[in-house]
């Protein structure tokens, strides 16, 4: 059973971790995601089955979706429903939760002290402020969300780095910390991308720089629309993705004269058209865990480059281009790569090779070995 916030069609790297990981875990198992239904196109019952979705595996393979109502105060979900489908869960299932919010990890402790169940951690990245109230967060952290964390019969983290982290800060014993990486889809590992001497690639044009994300704080597309602005190379920005800060942003573009397009958000064979008529990738976030649409854009064949922070450093590093959090340094970096064809093609193939260490067959895989761990 997963447990996540949010779920797709909500938009979010962490929603989209947790669909992928339950469908390729449902080729194998019966699957069932408990979210709710915020950011979703359906209109909820207090405790209805609002949808399912059939796995493409084995006959003895199921997945089933259900949604409740929420309440949404600074980004934080709160739902009274998706509580009481815990407390009446079927017994002897492994709770899988994703975690990337407050409160939930809170309901799902109560819940599983009342049920006298286990249940899995997965921190997708650490719980963050927002709003007024992310004054009390780290009172919240350190007395409630610390509690759940070690309450987990295994915490699931996604670098060394965050391990790490958890253990210092979170004193998760280290024997009860699982590293498992993000996957990636096999439909976004491009075999052939048009050659630099073609038509509207950069060698003709402007550098196709690529954005995907939401459009809030944590992504701060503020510094890339900044960082454009002190580009010397002809760069063109595509920005795909939707969020709270949209309107602002496309102001902030406007006002600074900088080429931006704001594509909105794009799913399926529209987002893989999107990484494949890009030159490059861009990620410009304050921290990250493990940004989904990095491993997407290294799977494609994209030179990526990212800010040098807790996240983007342990998957980029050594394979694209870090820059120091900052516009100047981030102007710098998109440069390098608009002005040095050798450079794309060297970061472009960095990237792609390693991009094929990451597969969601792999990360299943682990994910079912620390199950049988766990709940031996």
């Amino acid at each position: 059973m997963h447990i996540a916030a949010y779920y797709p069609p909500h938009l979010g790297g962490v929603e989209r971790v947790a669909q992928a990981l339950a469908r390729a875990l449902a080729e194998r198992r019966e699957v069932e995601v408990i979210t709710t239904a915020l950011g979703s196109d359906v209109s909820p019952g207090p405790d209805a089955l609002l949808g399912s979705e059939a796995s493409n595996g084995p006959e003895n393979g199921a997945m089933r979706v259900r949604r409740f109502r929420a309440a949404e105060v600074a980004h934080t979900p709160i739902s009274w429903g998706l509580f009481a489908a815990l407390l009446r869960a079927k017994r002897g299932a492994v709770w899988h939760l994703h975690c990337a919010q407050a409160l939930i990890a809170e309901q799902v402790m109560i819940a599983a002290r009342l049920r006298r169940q286990k249940y899995l951690l997965h921190l997708h990245l650490d719980v963050d402020s927002s709003g007024p109230l992310g004054r009390l967060l780290p009172l919240y952290k350190k007395h409630i969300f610390a509690r759940a964390m070690r309450a987990a019969a295994g915490v699931i983290v996604l670098t060394p780095a965050q391990a790490a982290f958890v253990e210092h800060a979170y004193r998760v014993p280290a024997d009860r910390i699982h590293i498992v990486p993000n996957g990636v889809g096999r439909e976004y590992f491009i075999q052939s991308r048009r050659s630099p001497d073609d038509e509207g690639s950069p060698e003709s044009g402007p550098l196709r720089l690529l954005f995907v994300g939401r459009l809030e704080v944590q992504k701060n597309v503020a510094r890339l629309i900044d960082a454009l602005a002190l580009v010397k190379e002809k760069v063109e920005l595509r920005i795909v993705g939707d969020g709270a800060l949209r309107a602002q942003l496309e102001q902030r573009a406007a006002v600074s004269g900088v080429p931006v397009e704001f594509a909105g958000a794009l799913h399926g064979e529209n987002l893989l058209r999107a990484y494949a008529e890009a030159d490059a990738f861009v990620l410009p976030s304050d921290r990250e865990g493990m940004a989904l649409v990095a491993l997407e854009a290294m799977a494609a064949g994209l030179p990526v480059i990212a800010t040098d922070v807790p996240g983007n450093a342990e998957l980029i590093g050594g394979r694209g281009l870090l820059a120091a959090p900052d516009a100047t340094a981030l102007a710098a970096a998109i440069d390098a790569v608009a002005a040095d064809r050798g450079l794309r093609t060297e970061l472009a193939q960095r990237c792609a090779d390693a991009a094929n260490a990451y597969t969601w067959d792999a990360v299943a895989d682990r994910v079912e070995q620390i199950y049988d761990e766990v709940y031996r």
